[in-house]
């Protein structure tokens, strides 16, 4: 009899607010989805941007097996030895080799080799190594390691590059979640090849904003477009993310389902 194995993915934590999200609902998404695995993009944990040892290390006393992220995580340099010294810590795989850091690991999760690789886009954003070709010489690594199932983060602007490498990797891994817009999308599926999908996963942190930032500050950057000093906002906190249940014996997806918390409306950071 097949087992199925369930992963929590909650999408990118933005600040305080996102951090208190992920610690006020993390047991209850575990107890009511019987969750296996976890992974959270942290990329935006401190303050906005970048992330910290401390915040690094709460997130897996909290139980988080693994921490993606994206081109955010170079915001803080003091934060780059930990990228090393962190296995299950992760930079996009297709920066170049000589940035510290690694994309991808394996985690042994109840009797199941669990591989989990983190990606990064070239529309709209930096010119770093093909990620559809990383993408290929990775699950193959990593298959070859005996990972069963392959969980992909792709950090990524464009829709249709995200949608593009959902389908060239169809059937080859497990689930392949969007992140990095902080606008959740209502396009999850699960392909007839056993690949879960969805362009993006959204955002966990204050929703009374403009993807996590102050509203007046945004507005004021568009209007002017002067480098107006960024602010946190700090209100109507949620935390998105999704659950993609997979056949362990398998490493096929059979469900993705969307999932949204709301915090109290009088709590404050």
């Amino acid at each position: 009899m097949s087992q199925t194995f369930n992963i929590l993915f909650i999408a990118d934590v933005v600040g305080k607010p996102g951090q208190e999200a992920v610690s006020s609902f993390i047991d209850e998404l575990k107890r009511d989805h019987d969750i296996n695995f976890t992974i959270v993009n942290g990329e935006n944990a401190a303050s906005g941007k970048g992330l910290s040892r401390r915040i690094a290390n709460e997130f897996f006393d909290m139980g988080i097996d693994v921490i993606t992220s994206g081109n955010h995580i170079w915001n803080r340099d003091k934060f780059y030895p930990q990228l090393d010294e962190y296995d299950q810590m992760l930079r996009p795989l297709n920066y170049p080799l000589a940035c510290p850091g690694h994309g991808s690991v394996i985690i042994n999760k109840n009797q199941t080799r669990v591989g989990v690789i983190n990606l990064q886009g070239r529309s709209f954003m930096f010119p770093i190594r093909c990620p559809f070709k990383a993408a290929e010489a990775e699950i193959k690594h990593l298959k070859s390691q005996g990972a069963k199932i392959i969980f992909i983060d792709f950090h990524a602007e464009a829709t249709a590059e995200k949608r593009a490498l959902g389908w060239h990797l169809d059937g080859q891994i497990s689930a392949l979640v969007g992140t990095h817009t902080h606008v959740q999308t209502a396009d999850e599926s699960v392909s007839l090849q056993g690949t879960a999908y969805i362009t993006d996963a959204g955002m966990t942190g204050p929703f009374d904003s403009v993807i996590g930032m102050d509203k007046q500050v945004a507005i004021q950057r568009f209007l002017t477009q002067m480098p107006v000093s960024y602010r946190m906002a700090t209100e109507d906190i949620r935390l998105n993310g999704v659950v993609v249940s997979v056949d362990a014996a398998t490493g096929r997806a059979v469900k993705i389902q969307r999932i949204e918390k709301k915090m109290d409306p009088d709590f404050t950071v």
